[in-house]
């Protein structure tokens, strides 16, 4: 009679934890070395979604890519914008794909390229889906999440990105096509969950992108930068790098690693290849300047890390002894980052920009709504 007791108590417990168990099948994201473009296809569950296709260059290279991945449908495809170097693979893809939901920023280009894209989907029987800011989309295990554009202008195209995220289980991945500082700030001034494992880092590593406000917000483990090798432009620019370098977030990259997938079961994101942590900037004279958006430089940034700590020993000291061992963990001093909603167990945790950082006793963070940050508790 006990055994069976407890047998039933366990069963009841196990069926109480059921909804708050996450449930999430496999999931590749494949990062196509398109060269100076950029080009994500995401598998699960037998769903494709495609987010931009790379320049002309690529298109053939996209197209076979996907064949070889047993693409047959593309579930969706969701063009960030309308540059060439976004959509150009689109246009091969449309002539070799069925597809089901076309996804695009709501503006007009003004380039012969965007006309064709658009009387191609026309031609294929596709109207142009311009998603809102919270609309969420199922596709296979996982869903993705509109952040931007808010307001879509043809005077503005790399900000009138679709950004997303997309998430499988606890994992999570943004896509940012190639959103500046300024859909950066109104995602972050908005409140929208950023935070993701997998950051795809903005146009290519553009100094335009990849603010410390959205890193913050997002405290990527990893980061994806996707260039072409020696390109023009400089990309990925110092400034960037040093940024993710700072954070201590891991980095991937197509122009030294070519292709790269992610592999996601829900609950952890592995490799094809090793992170190379190759930061680096693309053009060898780029000393960088840390400045732009932020206004913070590179010694304003480690430096006054270093000086909140000495700071904070030295008061310590002031203190004696006497109280060390008495801290309760409501006593607890956290620190608060300017934007984001986690709190750190020092100014210099590497997600967060020190020189903003707020300090306050851990239960008035909680009572706030901060939640930990995932990497120094």
């Amino acid at each position: 009679m006990k055994k069976k007791l407890r047998n039933g108590l366990l069963i009841f417990l196990f069926l109480l934890l059921i909804p708050q168990m996450v449930w999430a099948g496999d999931m590749q994201v494949h990062f196509l070395d398109v060269g100076q473009g950029l080009s994500i296809l995401v598998q699960s569950e037998g769903e494709n979604l495609l987010y931009d296709g790379g320049g002309r260059d690529a298109s053939s290279y996209v197209v076979s890519y996907l064949q070889n991945q047993g693409v047959q449908q593309l579930d969706y495809m969701i063009a960030s914008h309308y540059d060439a170097d976004h959509i150009s693979g689109l246009v091969g893809c449309l002539s070799s794909f069925p597809v089901e939901n076309l996804v695009g920023p709501d503006y007009v280009h003004d380039s012969q390229l965007y006309t064709s894209f658009m009387d191609k989907a026309k031609q294929m029987g596709l109207k142009m889906q311009h998603p809102s800011v919270g609309d969420v989309y199922q596709v296979g295990s996982g869903t993705f999440t509109v952040l931007a554009p808010q307001n879509a202008s043809d005077q503005d195209s790399n900000n009138s990105s679709v950004v997303i995220r997309l998430d499988n289980g606890e994992d999570s991945f943004l896509f940012t096509g190639d959103a500046e500082h300024g859909s950066e700030e109104q995602m972050v001034s908005a409140g929208l969950d950023l935070e993701c494992t997998v950051l795809q880092v903005g146009h290519h590593g553009s100094a335009s992108s990849t603010s410390w406000d959205l890193l913050q917000a997002a405290v990527p483990e990893y980061a994806v930068v996707s260039c072409g090798s020696g390109n023009s432009y400089g990309h990925p620019d110092a400034d960037t790098m040093e940024k993710l370098q700072s954070m201590g977030i891991q980095v991937l990259r197509t122009d030294k690693q070519g292709t790269v997938t992610a592999y996601s079961g829900g609950n952890g994101i592995t490799w094809d290849v090793s992170p190379c942590d190759d930061y680096t900037p693309g053009n060898p004279d780029d000393t960088g300047t840390m400045a732009g958006d932020a206004g913070v430089a590179a010694y304003t940034y480690t430096q006054g890390a270093t000086e909140n700590s000495q700071s904070t020993d030295a008061d310590t000291q002031d203190l004696g002894d006497g109280n060390s061992d008495q801290e309760t963990e409501a006593e607890q001093q956290v620190w608060i980052s300017a934007t984001g909603s986690k709190y750190h167990s020092r100014p210099d945790c590497g997600n967060m920009n020190p020189s903003k950082a707020v300090e306050m006793p851990v239960d008035q963070a909680v009572a706030q709504g901060y939640e930990a940050c995932k990497k120094c508790w």
